[in-house]
């Protein structure tokens, strides 16, 4: 362990699995410097904007191909498919090659698939381009977590991922944001270029940040051990051997369903039933950014006072009633609050899923983390592909009540299943 200044908000726990409590007068752990949790956190920005950049551009791209929305939707569903798989790949790798590092290499790649995406001549093209975008993206949010999770002790780690996320939150709306500009005023094409700016500019500042970092905070976590030897698919049976990593990943995976098959088309929603412009569209649904800014802010209060599963059962009400609120909305500026709900709500329910994740398994946190976030997209992936089946046949609307009903159960079944686990065992230390 490297010896750097006392500890402070940010530390490291001790390489071998511990309890979620600190154990008294274990000794001071090394601080992390914020610079690069913001540059973390601006990866996931650019992550965030290439997820949900195509959202208010569907109806631009249904009539620029001549395609359905459901068919335009597809560049979502290939986005998600892509990045749900490669997590399988990119959490080993970064455990072995060191997660920082490889971070850095897929923002570069990144930059390519979103150049990839405005060169697209057509449909297939753009899809297949989706597709790249979403496999090279794949390594930021996970791997990032994932890291955080190996320097930042567990009691302070809720409060430090809801900060970190502060970048993709922020990236949701303006992806959002900007693919509704670029739907009204620009070519579509637009946005994919800056996307590609954006990417390659992270690359070269998480580059930066690496060589600033103590040996310990970048060095690869399976490097010479048993566990390196070890094939891909070793590790991840090794997480999935573990009951509470389960459910954890099954619970994520029907969030995903639940939370983004709606959630894809909330702004074509309001488009096609009030006739907005899908630039102010992209505005409106930038509410939903600023909830999630708004648990990052008050996320430490927020914790300590509601405890993980109140958390998690009042993330899910709100959720259930923003989708309702737009649903029925018999004015457009309903869904202003209902948005900014939506966001406070969802984060309230997948950053307490998101800390869970961390701490399944410690000695697997790589592959533990990348297994939770390919799980939490393929089921936005399946959830986004039977919305788009359904839009055709039920309409924009219904969608909303469906996603609402998903979401509590979510909640309802995690919370039922809820224990605490001692990390090393997996055995309950609690009851639900």
């Amino acid at each position: 362990m490297v010896e750097t200044a006392p500890m402070t908000e940010l530390s490291t726990p001790l390489n071998q699995p511990q309890p979620p409590a600190r154990q008294a007068g274990q000794a001071p752990a090394p601080t992390v410097p914020w610079a690069i949790i913001a540059g973390l956190s601006l990866a996931a920005l650019g992550s965030g904007v290439s997820l949900r950049l195509a959202d208010a551009l569907l109806p631009r791209l249904a009539r620029e191909f001549q395609i359905s929305l459901g068919q335009a939707s597809q560049v979502i569903t290939a986005f998600a498919v892509a990045y749900g798989l490669s997590q399988l790949l990119f959490g080993p790798l970064g455990d072995r090659y060191g997660k920082i590092r490889v971070i850095g290499w897929a923002c570069a790649a990144s930059a390519g698939a979103s150049l990839l995406c405005a060169w697209a001549p057509n449909h297939p093209a753009l899809v297949a381009a989706r597709l790249l975008a979403g496999a090279s993206a794949a390594a930021v949010i996970p791997l990032a977590m994932a890291w955080i999770g190996d320097q930042v002790a567990y009691e302070r780690r809720q409060a430090v991922l809801a900060r970190f996320l502060i970048g993709q939150i922020s990236g949701f709306a303006i992806g959002v944001s900007a693919g509704g500009y670029a739907a009204e005023h620009l070519d579509w094409r637009t946005p994919f270029y800056g996307l590609a700016v954006l990417f390659l500019l992270i690359s070269l500042i998480l580059q930066g940040l690496r060589w600033r970092l103590p040996t310990g905070a970048v060095a690869p976590a399976r490097a010479g051990g048993p566990a390196a030897r070890a094939g891909l698919w070793a590790e991840f049976r090794a997480v999935l051997a573990l009951p509470w990593a389960r459910t954890v990943l099954l619970t994520v995976f029907c969030e995903g369903a639940s939370v983004y098959g709606p959630f894809a088309f909330l702004a074509t929603h309001l488009h096609l039933r009030f006739g907005l412009p899908l630039s102010t569209v992209g505005g409106l649904v930038m509410g939903f950014a600023l909830g999630g800014l708004g648990f990052a802010v008050a996320s430490q209060t927020l914790v300590r006072r509601l405890g993980e599963r109140a958390l998690v059962r009042s993330g899910a009400l709100i959720m259930a009633a923003a989708l309702l609120t737009v649903a029925l909305a018999p004015v457009w500026w309903w869904a202003v609050p209902a948005c900014a709900a939506f966001g406070l709500g969802f984060y309230m329910l997948h950053n307490t899923l998101q800390t869970q994740a961390t701490q399944m398994a410690p000695e697997r946190r790589g592959a533990a983390v990348a297994a939770f976030a390919s799980c939490f997209f393929l089921g936005q992936s399946a959830g986004v592909g039977l919305a788009g089946l359904l839009v055709g046949v039920i309409g924009t609307g219904w969608l909303m009540p469906i996603g609402a009903a998903g979401v509590l159960a979510v909640a309802w079944r995690y919370n039922r299943a809820r224990r605490y686990p001692d990390p090393a065992t997996d055995t309950p230390a609690g009851s639900a």
